[in-house]
C-alpha cells in the first residue's frame, strides 16, 4: 500500500487502515478483536470473522469477503491478520472477490493473531500508512514473552 490512501485524516471522513482478524473460532476472533480495540481506541475499526455458520470451527471465503468489504467502507485501507494456513487460502479467496481498487487496498500480515492484531491496531491508532501497520503487525513474531 503506498499513497495517502492508508494515512488517517486523509481526508474521506475514514479511518485510515481497519484490522480484520481472521480465525477458526468465533469466540478466539472476538477475544482477540476486543484486546485490539481497547489498546487502538475507538478510531480504529477492528472487525472480526470467525467460525462457520452453524457455529463450528473453521473459516469461509463468503462471510470474510462481506468483512473486508465492511472494514473498506469504514477506512481507507485494511491490514488481515490471520490464525492458520487454512484462513490464509480463505483470505485469499475473499480477496478475489474484491474488485481491483478494492484489493489494492488490503493487505495480508503474516503475524501472529493476538499480539499482531494489538501491534496493528495501535500502529494504526498513531495514524500509520497500511504497509507500515502491516510491518508492525509481522514484528510480533520476534517478541518474546519470557525472558531468558
Amino acid at each position: 500500500m503506498t499513497g495517502k490512501a492508508g494515512f488517517a485524516g486523509d481526508g474521506t471522513g475514514k479511518a485510515g487502515v481497519a484490522v480484520v482478524l481472521v480465525c477458526h473460532s468465533r469466540s478466539l476472533a472476538e477475544g482477540a478483536r476486543e484486546l485490539a480495540a481497547q489498546m487502538a481506541g475507538p478510531s480504529v475499526p477492528v472487525l472480526a470473522v470467525g467460525g462457520i455458520e452453524d457455529g463450528g470451527l473453521g473459516t469461509d471465503a463468503a462471510r470474510i469477503h462481506q468483512v473486508l468489504e465492511q472494514a473498506l467502507q469504514a477506512a481507507g485501507a485494511a491490514v488481515v491478520l490471520v490464525d492458520l494456513g487454512s484462513a490464509y487460502l480463505n483470505t485469499a479467496t475473499a480477496l478475489e472477490l474484491l474488485d481491483e481498487e478494492q484489493r489494492r487496498r488490503v493487505l495480508v500480515a503474516d503475524a501472529p493473531l493476538v499480539e499482531g492484531a494489538v501491534l496493528a491496531a495501535v500502529a494504526a491508532s498513531v495514524g500509520e500508512p497500511a504497509d507500515t501497520v502491516r510491518q508492525r503487525a509481522e514484528e510480533a513474531r520476534e517478541m518474546r514473552k519470557v525472558p531468558g
